[in-house]
């Protein structure tokens, strides 16, 4: 569907040139660079296989309970849908993507042939479209580069602050940075102040990518715990929880029992 938000921005703004690449069974998505944006196996569609992906699922660390309701901010080869699709099917699911091209190719050619089983693509920006939802949604998922850098829309206070209203009391939101970006500690620094320093910080295991997660509330922050539900979630979901935790313990404060959140 076509949302009325995305005009103004589609004016303002040139979007890039949408292209797919393939080596192997691996299918990739990119943006007028070679960078890969997305990738997707042919052979397993819903695997995660790009690191960052599957740092991004770290919130299910954290989460005290499986979502309703997921919001996505960027579609692009829709690796984030289809690993929710399989794992999580019970949750709703809308991914915002203000690039027609993206999403014409997502749905042609990355596998989302699930769409209206509780997962929907709204054409949008997802800066504007994230205002109309006001404690509505239980998880934001935030991946929006325009082939070159992260967009300026997704990395200031004021859409950090509509993110924090729009996600219900037990909410978090995940966004994926880019570490070697020289505003990477301004973007952190404005993320704290949203959300009261409520911030996590779980590099990818390659690339210099970067989930960083902000809770609407108190996590569960001590370490034994996060250990029993690593170990747990990674049966479950057949991802390396305990690489996430890890790196984690590797990159945030905490006094070798729990998690300190920064001042």
């Amino acid at each position: 569907m076509t949302h009325p938000f995305r005009r103004s921005r589609f004016f303002r703004h040139t979007l890039p040139d949408a292209n797919v690449s393939e080596l192997g069974n691996i299918r990739s998505l990119h943006l007028g660079t070679p960078t890969i944006q997305s990738s997707m196996n042919i052979n397993n569609p819903s695997e995660l296989v790009l690191s960052y992906s599957r740092a991004m699922m770290s919130w299910l660390l954290f989460a005290p309970e499986l979502p309703r309701h997921i919001t996505q901010i960027g579609l692009g080869g829709g690796s984030f849908a289809r690993w929710l699709h399989a794992k999580l099917p019970e949750s709703q699911q809308i991914a915002i993507e203000i690039n027609p091209q993206v999403i014409n190719i997502a749905r042609t050619s990355f596998c989302l042939d699930f769409e209206g089983q509780n997962f929907q693509i709204i054409e949008a920006d997802g800066a504007e479209y994230i205002q109309i939802l006001q404690q509505q949604t239980d998880i934001i998922l935030v991946d929006g580069f325009d082939g070159v850098q992260i967009i300026d829309d997704l990395v200031g206070e004021n859409f950090f602050h509509d993110c924090r209203i729009a996600l219900r009391e037990n909410g978090i939101f995940a966004t994926n940075w880019w570490s070697g970006d020289k505003r990477y500690a301004l973007f952190l620094q404005r993320l704290r102040g949203i959300f009261h320093n409520r911030v996590l910080e779980i590099p990818a295991a390659t690339h210099g990518n970067v989930a960083v997660l902000a809770f609407n509330f108190m996590p569960e922050l001590n370490m034994e715990k996060l250990k029993k539900r690593a170990d747990k979630l990674s049966n479950q979901y057949d991802l390396d929880f305990f690489r996430m935790l890890a790196d984690a313990k590797a990159k945030n404060p905490h006094n070798g029992k729990q998690f300190l959140f920064e001042k």
